[in-house]
């Protein structure tokens, strides 16, 4: 297996990996950028981003994340296409595989490799992916000012996400497939007591319909094992809150996470327990999941990387 020695490694290319390599290459690391399968992370699924500074009238997610490879690549980053399959951080320098078959070694690693949305499985959601289907209200919440919207989930982030695009839609629905919400009281009484808001127990979405966009959501509504009504409700806007599930997999055996898998961090710092290692953006962030939050600690990321091996005497 050939074997590539750096000094710095940064796992993703999401804004958090971005970010990290434009730091890391002004501070003359020569970071090395694995781009994973999905170059420029979620948000080149994502069509306009109104809400990341410095964009007055919006960008395209795509776009957005070109500006930023480039901007990496003008500081001499090296972005190279490659899944990161496996890793041994026992010892420095920490070893990773890329597409099970090269190694990279590396002083320092940086872990950026996001988080993936849960999704219900339809074959609608990937047909209307960025034309009313989302995983995030907060990112595409604004396009939906008075329009009618549905959200499937019951616990406490489906419920944020329902009085956040409450406060812009003209009507929201909740989707609970239960015949009660998971979310904590609070948010329970919040929903329930806000006017735009209806909730839909024991609802299960099976599909979605529309010309140029969703239309509509095709439902069953489950009041037994043998009752069931199947309808169509119109809506404009479709959003999945179920989860994420980050995508920490293979550095677990060696980074503390909580019980979903998210990288647990030192403090407010990007430093994971493993000397020379750190953790930014979704894959270390249950809670915010936004792309300029993700850049600022792909900053941060890089800073702690240069720190880490100025102490090293390694640069």
């Amino acid at each position: 297996m050939n074997t590539q020695k750096v000094k710095c490694l940064i796992i993703g290319s999401g804004p958090a990996g971005y970010t990290a390599a434009i730091y890391a290459g002004r501070a003359n690391l020569s970071p090395l950028l694995c781009e994973g399968m999905q170059p420029g992370g979620q948000l080149t699924t994502t069509t306009d981003v109104e809400n990341f500074p410095g964009y007055p009238d919006g960008v395209a997610g795509q776009s957005l994340m070109d500006d930023l490879r480039r901007q990496a690549e003008r500081f001499g980053a090296d972005l190279q296409y490659g899944t990161a399959t496996a890793a041994d951080l026992s010892a420095a320098p920490y070893k990773v595989t890329i597409d099970e078959s090269r190694c990279v070694e590396a002083d320092t690693l940086i872990i950026a490799t996001g988080a993936t949305a849960k999704y219900l499985g339809l074959e609608d959601e990937k047909k209307y992916a960025g034309m009313g289907v989302s995983a995030c209200a907060t990112c595409d919440g604004f396009f939906y000012r008075k329009k009618v919207v549905a959200v499937v989930g019951g616990g406490d982030t489906a419920c944020e996400e329902a009085v956040y695009l409450a406060g812009l839609a003209a009507k929201v629905y909740m989707l609970v497939r239960k015949p009660f919400l998971r979310a904590s009281q609070i948010m329970q009484e919040r929903v329930m007591k806000h006017e735009k808001i209806e909730i839909l127990f024991e609802h299960n979405a099976v599909g979605l319909y529309g010309e140029d966009g969703v239309e509509g959501v095709h439902l069953v509504k489950r009041a037994g094992e043998a009752d069931e009504t199947h309808y169509d409700l119109p809506i404009d806007g479709f959003f999945l809150a179920i989860g994420h599930q980050p995508n920490s997999g293979i550095f677990t055996p060696w980074v503390e996470t909580d019980e979903t898998g998210y990288i647990i961090t030192e403090g407010n710092s990007p430093r994971t327990r493993v000397p020379g290692v750190f953790a930014a953006g979704d894959v270390a962030d249950p809670h915010y999941r936004q792309a300029i939050t993700a850049a600022g600690s792909g900053c941060k990321a890089a800073l702690e990387a240069e720190r880490y091996l100025s102490a090293k005497g390694l640069i």
